[in-house]
This record gives C-alpha cells, sequence and structure tokens, in this order.
C-alpha cells in the first residue's frame, strides 16, 4: 500500500484510499473491530498512519478466512505477531499459485494430445476437473467478496439518496 506524506484521512479518503466502502469502515468502528484514532472539530472520523497499518492487518487475516469476530480477539492478544500474518498470506499466494501452475500443466497436457488427435484418459479428466475446482472454488469466493462490496457500495448510494429526500422533506 502506498501511503502519502498526508498524516490523517476522513472515512471518505480513507475509503478511496484503500477500496474499501465507508459503510464497512463505519461497520468496523460500530463493533469495536477498527474505530479511527480521531475525530475532527466537525465530528468527522480521522485515521492516521498506525490506523492504516491496523486495517492492513484486519484485511490480511480477513483475507485468511477468519471472521471478524475472530479478528478481533486475534488483534486484542498481546501475543499477536503481524509477520506470522504475513508469512501466512505469502504460505496461502504460494499454495494458489502452485493450484494454478498444476491446472495450467493439466490442460497443457490436454492440449498437446488433442492436437495430435490422441485420446484423453479417465485420469487425465479427472485430473484436469480436480485443478479446475480447486481454481473455480477460489474464484468464486473471490467473486461473493466482490458482490458483497458492490452491494454495500449500492447501499452506500441508497442509503445517500434517501437522505437527500429526508432533507428535503423537512
Amino acid at each position: 500500500m502506498i501511503i502519502t506524506s498526508q498524516k490523517s484521512w476522513k472515512v471518505g479518503e480513507l475509503a478511496n484510499l484503500t477500496g474499501l466502502t465507508i459503510r464497512t469502515l463505519r461497520y468496523y468502528d460500530q463493533i469495536g473491530l477498527y474505530s479511527p484514532s480521531g475525530y475532527s472539530d466537525a465530528g468527522y472520523r480521522l485515521y492516521n498512519e498506525s490506523d492504516l497499518s491496523r486495517l492492513q492487518q484486519i484485511l490480511a487475516l480477513k483475507d485468511l478466512g477468519l471472521s471478524l469476530d475472530e479478528i478481533k480477539s486475534i488483534l486484542a492478544d498481546e501475543g499477536y505477531n503481524p509477520h506470522e500474518v504475513v508469512m501466512l498470506q505469502i504460505d496461502r499466494l504460494k499454495e494458489n499459485i502452485r493450484i494454478q501452475q498444476k491446472l495450467l500443466k493439466e490442460l497443457q497436457n490436454a492440449s498437446s494430445l488433442m492436437a495430435k488427435d490422441e485420446p484423453l484418459t479417465v485420469e487425465d479428466f479427472t485430473k484436469m476437473l480436480s485443478m479446475m475446482k480447486k481454481s473455480h472454488e477460489k474464484f468464486f469466493a473471490e467473486r461473493r467478496t466482490s458482490m458483497e462490496n458492490h452491494f454495500d457500495k449500492l447501499g452506500d448510494f441508497l442509503g445517500g439518496i434517501s437522505m437527500e429526500e429526508n432533507e428535503r422533506e423537512e
């Protein structure tokens, strides 16, 4: 993550910087997982560089498949080591690369056999299907997360429209 020389960010600026929604950041604050380090005179949430570091840790743990409650308790543990989380992410990424490389090898093998008009064996198909299944499971998990983010943004948008309509009616 590139951190500019800016010393603090409002919630909208942080959302733009990180790709998270304002709604998600507010929710994290509401449940006590990720609160701002301060507030402006006008009452805006203000986040600093150490807040960004904590957010990176939260997102890393979430990426590992942990629930928000699990993340909250891990971060509250005095023995928590952020380096271990980074190492877990590295291991997970290496495993994903290994799966993709294995799938690529199986597809190349199938393509080679097809190009020579040789039949694919049941074993060839089962290897390929197994690798494709692992790859697709990861793809759909990532798509689900992406869709959740889009729904959050839609909720923010619709919430903003409702607030504007209420203000006009007053």
